[in-house]
């Protein structure tokens, strides 16, 4: 597991984004583009092997511009190498992560999976069933488009082991024309500003919020950046580790309280639990709600989407009069492993990485780019991408460190333990001391000795 000192890197790392791309930096050192459009793979010839290749993804949603962008890729790669057939199997998150596991039990992983960093993926890695990169990340420059750190959390022993689509942080995106009807004026400077306007979005007929609980990490995720303010900063979970504190904490207990607050006041939609992490982003993204909290890798799917003009983005703001705005929950992607038993795997390791040369000029045209983990060359505002999209861009030049969502800090035993035990706030109030005693249980039980 990183420490929370390597928060600072991946701090570093959101700073340097492609920010830099924000106006007509004509000094990028990216280097995606100029080697997007070669392909990685040898020339077909008669006598090439028909090669087929799994590759799993978690881009099913047909309105999110990277499902159109994976596709897009895909074809150019296979018009390019007829012999290769690339095999799409598109998961949502909890989808994905569910088969993974199966999969990985019976060590059947397909040639291309999903992966999250650090302590997600070391159990796989430690069971030795993805193939490391360090030499795929070398080939065409592929190394030098990723931002300076990123790659660390995906890592272990020296050796690079999946390969990150995004580095992101949580937002709150806010639909203008339904704050307008309600009569709210102003954002909310504090969670409690918040709650209240939600009671008040609620009692003029409009849906405060949206969340996909189905897929219990978002709600988790949430709930971290409440824990982020009432513990005045980052490092609670590193604490935990430590032996500095317990679940027992006043900051987790007055997170719980808070969060529980938000949940009471009426929210979130009815059964937000029955609604995956798509469908929750939908009621956003179709006007039926008036805020959604999420990572910034939303930018895009919200962009595309009929609500593109009406909507801003706010940072998290304090609770309870504590914490820091400028600090955010962040979030290395989700990331592109390769099977150590692949049975093609020269091919395979060829397809990934021209996929990830591809990437960027690839989001950037579908006004997905917000939010990468390599670099982008291009105009954003040139490009025609939204005022929303260049005020999440501004967010991160204010970033100042921040915290990993918990399962990205903690064991799987524990994090499963965590996810649960939130979930359960969606569905009833639960007194804050038993919800940090579930906690505290979940880690003494799975806490290695």
């Amino acid at each position: 597991m990183k420490k929370y000192k390597a928060l600072t890197v991946i701090g570093a790392g959101v700073l340097a984004m492609s920010l830099t791309a924000c106006g007509s930096d004509k000094g990028s050192t990216s280097t995606a583009s100029p080697a997007a459009g070669a392909s990685t793979a040898p020339a077909a010839t008669a006598k090439a092997e028909n090669v087929t290749i799994t590759f799993q993804n978690i881009y099913p949603d047909p309105t999110d511009p990277k499902n159109g962008m994976l596709k897009k890729i895909v074809a150019d790669y296979q018009t390019k190498n007829p012999n290769i057939k690339i095999e799409l199997d598109s998961l949502n998150t909890d989808q994905q992560k569910l088969k993974l596991k199966t999969q990985a039990a019976s060590k059947e992983v397909p040639d291309i999976t999903i992966v999250n960093p650090a302590a997600q993926m070391q159990p796989f890695v430690d069971a030795g069933l993805f193939a490391p990169l360090n030499d795929m990340v070398e080939q065409n420059g592929l190394k030098d488009t990723f931002q300076s750190g990123i790659l660390d959390f995906y890592s272990f022993n020296k050796n690079i082991y999946a390969l990150p689509d995004g580095n992101n942080i949580g937002v709150i995106y806010y639909n203008k024309d339904l704050f307008k009807q309600a009569g709210i004026a102003e954002i909310p400077k504090t969670f409690e500003e918040m709650v209240a306007d939600v009671k008040i979005l609620k009692s003029k007929g409009i849906q405060p919020m949206a969340i996909g609980e189905k897929d219990s990490w978002t709600g988790s995720f949430l709930f971290m950046n409440v824990l982020l303010r009432t513990n005045g900063g980052p490092g609670f979970l590193q604490a935990v580790v430590d032996g500095k504190k317990t679940f027992a904490d006043p900051a987790f207990t007055d997170a719980v309280s808070s969060f529980e607050d938000l949940i009471q006041a009426g929210a979130f939609q009815e059964g937000a639990t029955s609604f995956d992490y798509n469908a929750g982003e939908n009621l956003f993204k179709t006007g039926k709600a008036a805020m959604y909290y999420m990572g910034s890798w939303a930018t895009g799917g919200i962009e595309t989407s009929s609500v593109n003009g009406k909507v801003g983005v706010f940072q998290f703001p304090t609770v309870k009069g504590k914490g820091n705005p400028d600090e955010f929950m962040l979030a290395p992607g989700s990331a592109f492993a390769i099977s150590a038993n692949s049975k093609h795997l020269k091919e395979t390791k060829d397809f990934l990485n021209y996929f990830m040369l591809n990437f960027p000029k690839e989001a950037f045209a579908v006004k997905g780019a917000v939010g990468l983990a390599q670099k982008v060359d291009g105009d954003f505002k040139a490009a025609g991408y939204s005022d929303m999209a260049m005020d999440v861009l501004a967010l991160f030049k204010k970033v100042k460190g921040g915290d990993l969502a918990f399962d990205n800090t903690m064991n799987p035993g524990t994090a499963q333990g965590h996810l649960t035990s939130i979930q359960n706030l969606f569905v009833q109030k639960v007194d804050p001391a038993t919800v940090a005693k579930e906690h505290q249980t979940a880690y003494d039980t799975n806490k290695k000795k």
